[in-house]
This record gives C-alpha cells, sequence and structure tokens, in this order.
C-alpha cells in the first residue's frame, strides 16, 4: 500500500461512522534498580499496520512528507541511532528508542488535536505528524532538547482528514512529558503518573481520575445495614469494584492508572518488563466488538496489533504482536549504529501463531 492509498484509508475511518480501533494504552512502571520501563499497546481494527521494526544508523538521511503525500518536507539527518516499530510506512515510526535514551511514541488523538496549516513558505521546516517520533529519535538525547528544538519546526498534517495524533516522551533522567498540538500551538504536560490513551486530552484525563476516589486494592469491608442484613464482598478485589471495563479511552485510562499503580514493585528492569506485558493483557482488544452486526472489515486475530516495552535504561526494546505473543526482544547495546545499515523488518515472518505440541512420555 503506498502512502497516498494509506492516508485515504486513515481519512475514511476517521469520516465514517463504521466503528473502528483508535485506540492506544501506555503506562510506565519503575523498578527497585532505577530502571524506568515505558510499555504500550497499539490498535487498529481497519486492517492490518503490516508493522515493522526499524533500524536507523547514525548520519541516515530522512525527508518529511508534506499534505498529498509527496516527499518535499523538512530534511534531516541522525544523529542518534535509534530502533522502532512503524505503521504501514517504514518513515512512519509509531515507537522507538534511541541509543542515548530517549523513547517517544505516538498515540491517536482524533477530535481534540489540531496543527497548524500547512504552508508552502515553512516547507523546509515542516516535518509531518507521523514522522515527528522519528525526527525526535534522529536528533534529541532528552525531553528538554525536544522541547526547545520544536518552537523551531512546524508540525502538519499529511491529510487533513486523517486523525490527528499526541505524543508521550521520555528520557534516561525518568522525566516524562505528553505533547498535544492544539490550535496550532503545541503543549507539553509533566507525566508523572506515567499513563496515556487517547482523546480527551491528558489534563481531562487526569482530572476525570477523580471520579473514582473510591477505589483501591484489595477487598472492601464487610459491614451490615441497620436492619441487620450483612453485605461482603463475593471474591477478593472488591476494593476495585466500578473500575471501568470498557474500551473506550476515559475508561482505559483509568484502569491503567490503577492496575500500575497497584502492580508489585519489581527489583529489575527485566522484571517491570514482564509485569507491563501482563497489565498490558488486560487492554487487549477484540476486533468483534467495535463493529455493530459483525461488520468487521478486515481477517485480522485482534485489533490490538502489537504490545511493547521500553527499558529505557538498558536501551532494550521489547514486542509482541497478535500473531505471536512470544516476547521478542532488540538490544540496542548490540547494534554498531556507525557501521549498521538502515533496514526494515516485518515484525513477523510468519503470520500465525505457533503452536508448540507438548510431548507426554511415560
Amino acid at each position: 500500500m503506498n502512502v497516498k492509498m494509506f492516508l485515504g484509508m486513515m481519512a475514511m475511518c476517521v469520516i465514517l461512522p463504521l466503528g473502528k480501533s483508535e485506540a492506544c494504552t501506555g503506562i510506565t512502571l519503575h523498578a527497585k534498580d532505577g530502571a524506568t520501563v515505558v510499555a504500550r499497546t497499539i490498535e487498529w481494527g481497519g486492517s492490518e499496520l503490516n508493522s515493522q521494526y526499524v533500524v536507523v544508523p547514525r548520519g541516515y538521511a530522512q525527508q518529511s512528507y508534506v499534505p498529498g503525500g509527496e516527499v518535499r518536507g523538512m530534511k534531516w539527518e541522525a544523529t542518534y541511532g535509534y530502533v522502532g516499530f512503524s505503521v504501514e510506512q517504514k518513515e512512519f515510526v509509531a515507537e522507538g528508542l534511541n541509543e542515548a535514551g530517549l523513547s517517544a511514541g505516538l498515540f491517536y488523538f482524533p477530535n481534540y488535536g489540531g496543527y497548524e496549516a500547512y504552508a508552502e513558505a515553512n516547507r523546509e521546516t515542516s516535518v509531518a505528524d507521523l514522522q515527528l517520533v522519528s525526527w525526535m529519535l534522529s536528533r534529541f538525547r532528552t525531553v528538554e532538547e525536544v522541547k526547545a528544538a520544536l518552537a523551531e519546526v512546524h508540525v502538519v498534517g499529511i491529510d487533513p482528514r486523517a486523525s490527528t495524533v499526541h505524543w508521550r516522551i521520555a528520557d534516561a533522567s525518568g522525566r516524562q512529558v505528553v505533547l498535544e498540538i492544539v490550535d496550532g500551538k503545541p503543549h507539553f504536560f509533566e507525566n508523572e503518573l506515567g499513563v496515556l490513551t487517547n482523546s480527551p486530552g491528558f489534563e481531562w484525563q487526569m482530572l476525570n481520575l477523580n471520579n473514582y476516589v473510591n477505589l483501591y486494592a484489595g477487598s472492601a469491608t464487610s459491614y451490615e445495614l441497620a436492619n441487620g442484613v450483612k453485605l461482603s464482598g463475593f471474591g477478593a478485589g472488591s476494593g476495585m469494584l466500578g473500575v471501568p471495563g470498557d474500551v473506550t479511552p476515559p475508561s482505559r485510562f483509568v484502569r491503567a492508572a490503577f492496575y500500575q499503580s497497584t502492580a508489585p514493585e519489581q527489583p529489575t528492569a527485566e522484571r517491570c518488563v514482564l509485569q507491563g506485558f501482563q497489565i498490558l493483557n488486560n487492554f487487549d482488544i477484540p476486533v468483534g466488538i467495535e463493529f455493530a452486526n459483525r461488520q468487521v472489515p478486515a481477517d485480522i486475530p485482534s485489533a490490538t496489533q502489537w504490545t511493547s516495552a521500553t527499558d529505557i535504561a538498558n536501551l532494550r526494546l521489547y514486542y509482541r504482536t497478535m500473531y505471536n505473543s512470544a516476547i521478542r526482544c532488540i538490544d540496542l547495546k548490540a547494534i554498531d549504529f556507525e557501521q549498521v545499515s538502515y533496514r526494515a523488518q516485518s515484525l513477523d515472518e510468519v503470520k500465525e501463531q505457533p503452536i508448540v505440541e507438548v510431548q507426554v512420555m511415560d
């Protein structure tokens, strides 16, 4: 699929009333040894995203798309090598990590974001929203550097009909921010909680958490009504009774916040990675629930197409997919970004879940 076909598909998914996934859920876990792990899902129920992992060496030259799908925008070269996971086009990196420990990812943000209008006079300083992650990972090592540099560029949408996105950015210091562009102006929010989903905006999502002040880990205390009738929970975890279970972004934000905050602290980054995948199991979205009368447009096993975890301290990027639930790892420390060649490789060589037969022997 070429870029114009992909953008048309995305735009139609936004415009038409047919249900679809634009659902991403991000969490953050901290290990006792000081490591930080950011993990997330990416969903798209309308078609397979044909995701790839891309390895980008130092010095690699890139250029941005501009509205209409032409490659005529800002040019840049990679100061830092990085590895990322792309969606549909290898240039469209949705999540990644560079060798300096900067992590960045985009999350769909429909109906609330708004980029500035593209101006031909700004062509050489204009970068497409779907390429902003690549630009950040190529050029910077800290959140503060990203913030300073963003003031000098123009973030534009390639197709005005398509959904906007917002971004999660984290660095080796443990600092994490959310970037939202509204009415053409960038807004950065410190994300100490470490959770991100989609619309509405991050400030609203944080405020909405107060509607769930009654939730807590463990079991609710039994008590008697005035007439002597005793009330008690049916099982463990009744302190979380009322946590929203649907797949809307506000409900996923609340659920992710409580699952993350009640998770036991792990000793190491690798244990946090495994815990992150376990937590995000709860956010897998079956394709069928989003389409009326089973009118599913694509033959894919899940709307959650892949899940990733990023160990920033140890420069390791982990992932699993809807086709293969085995966790795979890319170690950036094992890559010589001065010598490696650019490459883009499908996340799955075989698009089918492996089943291992257990041999039972006497």
